[in-house]
């Protein structure tokens, strides 16, 4: 089950397929500029981008997904392994590929993880010009992660929750029905997709980050409680072709908290990536990970 910004709690459907990727703005017609995919976090939506779609230029034509992993989706995709293979079918789905993808939380470190393993292969693939990475989680050292850790680390999971739900919603929540609707989440989340996450994290110190040199931009909020905004400073440095933007009075929802100011960095960093023809006709299903 999830809450939604009333409160309310919805359970999904059967029919509903573990993605969807719509097309969210009228855009200046098929090839006519460059496309953006935008990518939620774990036990997230679509929703939200709203904010930033709605401040979008009109060159552009922007796509968001729905993930397996979002806030009313079957905690099914948990069971299996290699979340990443969702991130390339969402880049499927976009007609004629894309330019830029926006990526948020586990999603972001889920996209770093594809692009570790095939970096080559996707530019030419989709024809990625660049990457905006927003609150990614990283670790330089496998001994940065301690044992102790684990339990501040659910704690903090369940605090993220509680502030999605509250940015979301349409009017003030009763902090007890707030600390209720966060739990429903992370119930919903359940341990397998709970250890997924824990496991992209727990790999982050084993990407070998020099082989990612597509254009990235890390945007973190300086007060993010849920990750330590250093660790996405340092992923940006350790990105051949990675710059870091710090946003003051944001926490692990920039693109709630400030969606202008967020939307002016995207805009301004996708400027610098210039924009490539339409690849009409080029993108194909990957080999592998085909449930889609």
């Amino acid at each position: 089950m999830s809450p939604t910004a009333s409160g309310l709690v919805t359970r999904p459907s059967p029919d509903v397929s573990p993605l969807t990727v719509d097309r969210r703005n009228a855009g200046p017609g098929s090839g006519a500029g460059p496309r953006i995919l935008l990518l939620h976090g774990l036990a997230n939506s679509g929703a939200v981008w709203d904010g930033f779609v709605d401040r979008w230029r009109a060159r552009a034509e922007v796509w968001t997904a729905e993930l397996p992993w979002r806030n009313d989706g079957d905690p099914v995709w948990g069971h299996e392994g290699e979340p990443s293979r969702w991130i390339e079918s969402a880049l499927t789905r976009v007609p004629g590929g894309v330019d830029l993808v926006v990526a948020h939380s586990m999603s972001a470190n889920l996209l770093v993880e594809l692009l570790n393993r095939r970096a080559a292969d996707i530019r030419h693939r989709y024809g990625l010009a660049g990457a905006v990475l927003v609150s990614p989680f990283y670790r330089r050292e496998v001994e940065d992660f301690r044992w102790s850790a684990l339990g501040d680390l659910i704690a903090r999971f369940e605090h993220t929750m509680r502030e999605g739900i509250r940015m979301h919603a349409t009017r003030s929540i009763d902090p007890e029905l707030l600390d209720d609707l966060a739990l429903r989440v992370c119930e919903r989340v359940g341990p397998h997709g709970w250890v997924r996450f824990l496991d992209t994290y727990l790999r982050t110190p084993l990407l070998r980050t020099e082989l990612i040199t597509l254009p990235c931009k890390v945007i973190v909020g300086a007060d993010d409680t849920t990750v330590p905004p250093e660790e996405g400073v340092a992923l940006a440095e350790d990105l051949p072709a990675g710059t870091a933007e710090l946003l003051d009075g944001c926490g692990h929802f920039p693109m709630l908290r400030e969606p202008d100011r967020f939307a002016a960095i995207v805009h301004h960093f996708l400027d610098t990536l210039g924009h490539r023809p339409s690849l009409s006709g080029k993108v194909t299903e990957p080999s592998a990970g085909g449930n889609s």
